[in-house]
């Protein structure tokens, strides 16, 4: 049997809701998820006070009528719903503002990823090329020496002998033109023997020199391998404090958006507060 409706009974919360046109819609990501949720607000909001106007306007008709006692439990009704309504307002307030903190969280640590991501990346960069340059100017030292070297050899020039050894010489070859052999073969012994006493001099004097040559040419190329390290040290470093210091203005960036949010949010509940507290008057 199909159940009639009494005319003078009060309408229903989900009578008046069906009034509304129907709302779909796909689930959305947490950066959409809060106008999604107040949208539905909105339209919640929308199909209960045109509930409450129903019920109201009941209440008028049944106290005009004389019905009184449908008129109180369309009065105890209100009240109810009225309590029902700002709790849910409440709680939907709260679900929101959770959702927008959720919101600047996610933000952020999306921004720190890729701040670090970016700045990990730029930092590899830089000891990729530095890599490169020490091993460029290594290979260079390398050629260089080795071009010093060789022209430290080509330079080497012919000894120069003391003048008792060239004496010596001119008077071993007299003695021989003279045919003087026995005195010319002591001579000759005794020049030999001056000869590779100075020759023997020579060579490690000459060795001296070549060896005290590279070393000065050698500490000039480690030298300029020592400075080209504290540049890319000093470089690095740069970068590092570079780094922290966007790191910092990020940090107080977060930190700027979340104290907005929070006053924004304690500024929209003492709002709540004092129209409940109106309403109520």
């Amino acid at each position: 049997r199909q159940r009639r409706r009494d005319p003078h009974r009060p309408p229903t919360a989900r009578a008046a809701a069906a009034r509304a046109p129907a709302r779909r819609g796909r689930a959305r990501p947490r950066s959409s998820r809060v106008a999604a949720m107040a949208d539905e607000g909105e339209y919640e909001d929308t199909a209960v006070q045109d509930f409450l106007a129903i019920l109201e306007e009941h209440r008028k008709n049944c106290e005009a009528q004389g019905r009184y006692v449908e008129a109180e439990i369309a009065k105890n009704r209100l009240e109810e719903l009225k309590l029902h309504e700002e709790n849910r307002r409440k709680e939907a307030m709260r679900s929101r503002q959770i959702a927008e903190r959720l919101g600047v969280e996610e933000a952020h640590m999306l921004e720190f990823q890729q701040f670090n991501m970016a700045w990990d990346k730029k930092m590899a960069a830089y000891e990729e090329n530095a890599e490169k340059l020490i091993r460029a100017m290594k290979e260079r030292h390398a050629a260089e020496l080795k071009a010093f070297q060789q022209r430290l050899i080509s330079k080497t020039s012919a000894p120069k002998f003391s003048k008792e050894l060239l004496n010596l010489r001119k008077i071993q070859e007299s003695l021989a033109k003279q045919k003087d052999y026995v005195e010319a073969a002591k001579i000759k012994k005794k020049a030999d023997e001056l000869e590779a006493w100075e020759l023997e001099r020579w060579t490690n004097q000459k060795q001296a020199e070549m060896y005290q040559k590279e070393m000065r040419f050698k500490h000039k190329l480690k030298s300029e391998l020592v400075a080209l390290k504290k540049r890319i040290l000093t470089g690095k470093q740069e970068q590092k404090k570079q780094r922290q210091q966007d790191l910092e203005r990020l940090l107080q960036r977060y930190q700027n958006v979340k104290a907005e949010l929070e006053a924004q949010q304690n500024l929209e509940r003492i709002r709540a507060e004092r129209y409940t507290r109106r309403k109520k008057k």
